[in-house]
């Protein structure tokens, strides 16, 4: 399971509107990068083959299975506050982050 804050559904709702992208769906996903080795992603996106579809705050989104077992248990928070980070995945599975939030290992 994988859990959006309410600061982090207010956000991506508001990208969404912003985007025009209100048919697509949030999609979060890992790939190789970022300076702990793996990065953390998010876009909007149609749903393909193999997807799970999640739900939290009323916010449905996608994750591909490589990606939900790396960041299965995490909470997506969105920090717009003087020093904030904009969204920070929270992920008790990371053995080290980076400093900015957006990578692990």
């Amino acid at each position: 399971m994988i859990n959006l804050t309410e600061s982090a559904a207010r956000r991506v709702l508001q990208l969404q509107r912003e985007s025009g992208a209100e048919g697509k769906l949030l999609r979060l996903f890992v790939s190789t990068g970022g300076c702990s080795g793996q990065e953390y992603g998010m876009s909007f996106d149609e749903p393909k083959d193999g997807d799970h579809r999640l739900e939290s705050q009323g916010i449905a989104f996608l994750i591909d299975s490589a990606s939900l077992e790396k960041i299965d248990g995490s909470s997506v928070h969105f920090d717009d506050g003087l020093h904030g980070k904009g969204f920070e995945v929270r992920n008790p599975r990371a053995a080290n982050t980076c400093g900015c939030g957006r990578s692990f290992n």
